[in-house]
């Protein structure tokens, strides 16, 4: 009798540190219930695989669940799993399913019962209910008749009249857009980017809101305008100058344009016309996709910023626009794969805590889309992403790291140059108290409007949305919920290596924001060199903040200042700090963590440790560790731990926003309404010689002219194979100063650190020194 055939053995790598991981195993936690799977794809781009689950070992087929024919590396079951331990395979199959290679190794995970339940409709079953009418883009045919009905017994209905006034009518006057022409010489330039990215965001806005405001008034001439606006629109050339290889953010708004016009003015297109748009709006939409899954291969290596942005701003809506409607069903399978990513790897730059390691700017960003791709999804489909562990809680990043009256006191890139956070940061925050309930999150939203009024048109805010829509589509869709104060305290973002502590974010009197990094994502993407840094308002005031502006990606002043740590918070070790240019193993490799985030009885403590991030560049080194205490919401003392093979200086830096008065051992700086003051405790090596520093050296002036200039405090210390300095920083309203008095007690082999406070509290730091014979 003949063997079994021996299957080919399955190809299954070794992970890198940007490739997807294989989840979920022992060793990591399982946050929701089905688990995501995700493993390493084979080299074919066409091969399908086989998943077995079960809560036997040996995988006996009553203990066993398999889903086959899975047509990429990452799955969401459709159903959720009892409590208990579970084990689970992959392999390659063929077209009926069966095993094509060997099973990869088994890894294992953990089901609880408080898990909260969110799986995925399977392909089959997920667009069963969807109608096949238009418009299918925030409202269905049935919805908007319903809305058609609600403004006409009430014009001021869910905003309309202030959206029909300021976001409908005056595109009946303007002049219908033409095919831009690009870069002079195909040279890419600034200006011409920002315009043209303005010009094709007004692009989308004149289709979409001329469409809806004549489907909801029933108004030809504005029907008639909008079709104009589209048509013009789709006959521009899709592999041009608006193409996603010319510049991918001019591409996605004329997609985005197309879809909306397709959908809401379809039955406006006779035949010849619908085609045409839809020739269009299919050509522009398979480049897009085609990029993110063929070249960018976003299941693969996640941590392509815009490639990953795509598939919430354009494809999602495109993709649903166009459902059944291509020859080739290639719509069909885009979706089915935005969904599945949505569902599955979403978001690689956090996890179930909710933070977000691009920075508080690029979620805002990346979640003004999820948000209008997971409301659209929502309506059409009825998949609910929100009941996810990342989506119910990713509404306390920015409220942790980023309060409504601070500026630059948080990490990454931010393009708002030093204005306060972009009024869509609370508009998002809204939508989350609308998902979750949350009271603090709806109190951000009101703050920043009230901080923050007339900014609308502000290009950071109009050249990406127009917040009257946003209020339109939120109130047709989701509950007002009253706003509550926000908590004092601290939340440790594990996932991307930040803490963000708050206090008395509604008093600006008693306020205190501090922001610490130690990432392991390094300074990959729109994150810096900045590990071990932070970040501190006070009292209605930036205090120590990230200093320079984001002027424009790749321009001397992100490359070679923003992005390195010269411009932190931060150490420099011999004059350097850690790897912050373009190569991205490079800069996912210069990496930091977070030892302990603790809140105490008196104090929070944070130690982070940022070794392999200063070994990037310094490889003598060591040991590089920061601990921070904030001792009764009131001051803050930095005990920063070197070591090295040979002797190395350090730097140690302070930003703010104007220079210092500097002393021998300590420095102040003084704001409008608040400042700080600050002291060299205790150094091993010795006392520094501490100088201030105002500009941005080595940037273009031309950059920041007119822009606010900032000041760098250098405490050099002199060079030693061993370093542990200990610095107070104590912030202060101006019309209320305050003084921390400390002394030191070393009469053993530690250094004991005393610190007491007008109310005489006392709080002691143990500093061990290096034993001596």
């Amino acid at each position: 009798m003949r063997g079994a055939a021996v299957l080919p053995k399955l190809d299954e790598p070794k992970t890198g540190r940007l490739t997807i991981q294989y989840s979920p195993d022992a060793d990591s936690e399982t946050v929701e219930n089905p688990p995501r799977f995700t493993w390493l794809p084979v080299i074919e781009d066409e091969a399908e695989y086989v998943l077995r689950i079960s809560s036997d070992p040996e995988f006996k087929a009553k203990d066993t669940q398999v889903f086959a024919n899975i047509p990429f590396n990452f799955f969401t079951p459709d159903t959720a799993l009892a409590p208990g331990t579970y084990h689970w395979t992959y392999a390659v199959c063929d077209a009926a399913g069966k095993p094509a290679s060997s099973w990869s190794s088994t890894r294992s995970f953990t089901i609880t019962e408080e898990l909260p339940h969110s799986p995925l409709p399977s392909r089959a079953a997920r667009f069963r209910e969807s109608s096949p009418s238009h418009p299918r883009l925030w409202l269905t045919q049935t919805r908007l008749a319903e809305f058609r009905d609600a403004v006409r017994a009430d014009q001021s209905h869910c905003t309309w009249s202030t959206f029909y006034e300021k976001s409908v009518l005056p595109w009946m006057d303007r002049e219908v857009m033409k095919e831009p022409t690009g870069y002079p010489g195909h040279q890419r330039t600034a200006p011409v980017w920002r315009q043209t990215y303005i010009d094709l965001q007004e692009l989308m806005y004149a289709i979409r809101h001329l469409a809806i405001g004549g489907q909801v008034t029933q108004d030809k001439a504005m029907l008639d305008r909008a079709k104009a606006w589209l048509l013009e629109a789709a006959s521009w050339d899709p592999m041009g100058v608006t193409s996603r290889a010319y510049t991918d953010e001019w591409a996605y708004r004329v997609t985005n344009a197309l879809a909306w016009g397709y959908d809401w003015l379809h039955d406006q297109l006779d035949e010849d016309e619908r085609e045409r748009v839809r020739d269009a709006l299919l050509a522009r939409t398979r480049d897009i996709a085609e990029h993110a899954i063929l070249n960018a291969k976003i299941h693969l290596f996640p941590y392509d910023s815009h490639a990953v942005r795509s598939v919430s701003l354009t494809l999602i809506p495109a993709c649903i626009a166009l459902l059944g409607e291509d020859e080739g069903d290639e719509a069909r399978d885009w979706l089915n794969y935005c969904i599945e990513f949505l569902a599955t790897v979403y978001s690689p730059w956090g996890d179930s805590d909710g933070g977000w390691a691009e920075g508080t700017n690029y979620w805002m960003m990346g979640m003004a889309y999820l948000i209008e791709a997971a409301n659209r999804l929502r309506s059409y489909t009825g998949i609910d992403l929100y009941k996810r562990p990342f989506f119910r809680n990713t509404g306390d990043f920015p409220l942790f790291c980023k309060a409504p009256n601070t500026r630059r006191a948080t990490f990454g890139d931010d393009s708002t140059q030093g204005d306060l956070p972009c009024i869509k940061t609370g508009i998002n925050l809204r939508q989350y108290a609308g998902i979750t309930g949350n009271g603090a999150f709806q109190w951000y939203h009101e703050e920043l409007m009230r901080l923050n009024p007339g900014t609308e048109g502000a290009f950071y805010n109009w050249g990406w949305w127009d917040t009257n829509f946003d209020e339109l589509t939120y109130l047709t869709d989701f509950p007002l919920v009253e706003a509550s104060d926000p908590p004092s305290g601290m939340r440790h973002f594990r996932g991307i290596g930040w803490v963000g502590i708050q206090h008395e974010m509604a008093n600006p009197d008693k306020h205190v924001q501090f922001v610490f990094k130690s990432s392991r994502f390094g300074s990959i993407s729109h994150s810096h060199g900045d590990q071990n840094a932070f970040c501190l308002a006070a009292y209605g005031e930036d205090l120590a903040i990230q200093s320079g502006h984001y002027v424009a990606f790749n321009s001397t002043m992100h490359r070679l200042w923003r992005r390195q740590t010269r411009s932190k918070n931060a150490i420099l070790i011999n004059g350097k700090g850690q790897y912050a240019d373009k190569d991205k193993a490079k800069a996912m490799a210069a990496t930091g963590r977070i030892l302990a985030a603790e809140e105490r009885d008196d104090h929070f403590y944070i130690k982070g440790d940022a070794t392999a991030a200063y070994q990037s560049l310094s490889p003598e080194v060591t040991l590089v560790e920061r601990e921070i205490y904030f001792v009764r919401n009131s001051y803050f003392v930095i005990v920063d731990s070197v070591d090295a093979e040979s002797p190395v200086t350090i730097d140690w830096l302070l930003h703010a926003n104007q220079p210092y008065d500097l002393g021998k051992t300590s420095f102040r700086n003084s704001g409008e309404r608040a400042g700080f003051y600050g002291q060299v405790v205790w150094s091993e090596a010795g006392n520094p010689e501490i100088t201030q520093e105002t500009g941005f050296l080595d940037v273009d002036p031309a950059e920041y002219e007119g822009l606010p200039v900032s000041t760098c405090l250098h405490a050099h210390y002199p060079a030693a194979t061993r370093h542990r300095i200990a610095t107070l920083l104590v912030p202060y309203r101006l019309a209320e100063p305050t003084r921390i008095f400390h002394f030191l007690d070393d009469q053993g082999y530690d250094a004991d650190l005393y610190f007491t406070d007008p109310d005489e509290n006392t709080f002691r730091v143990v500093m061990k020194k290096l034993a001596k014979t």
